[in-house]
């Protein structure tokens, strides 16, 4: 079982970075594939990004490619969002995924196991 607990997020204006952050309890966190995901009001669930194990690999949408960078910390349990040159379309509750059965997560909402409660990113125009 893995817990996952995001923060970070807040209100900003269009143009401005924030970074977010989620903590994992599961001692193993290492040997979990990592996504971020987003669900803006009236949308489904989007894929943002993905990071393998070692944090050597990662995936990224096409809307955040070259604004937004995914890593890892797997000494301190913890994954990444660094988000730069936000903008109003980014306004949604970011969510941090877990895959414990492979070594790179996909797009896809069903294959990740464990979820964060999420944390709320407004980007005012």
């Amino acid at each position: 079982q893995v817990t996952l607990v995001e923060s970070g997020g807040g209100l900003v204006q269009a143009g401005a970075s924030l970074r977010l952050s989620c903590a994992a309890s599961e001692r193993t966190f290492s040997t979990y594939a990592m996504s971020w995901f987003r669900q803006a009001p009236g949308k489904e669930r989007e894929f943002v990004a993905a990071v393998s194990w070692s944090g050597g690999h990662t995936d990224y949408a096409d809307s955040v490619k070259g604004r937004f960078t995914i890593s890892r910390d797997n000494d301190k349990n913890m994954l990444y969002l660094q988000m730069n040159s936000l903008k109003p379309e980014d306004t949604a509750v970011y969510y941090c995924a877990a895959d414990g059965s492979t070594w790179f997560g996909g797009r896809e909402i069903a294959a990740y196991d464990y979820w964060g409660q999420g944390t709320q990113v407004t980007v005012s125009s």
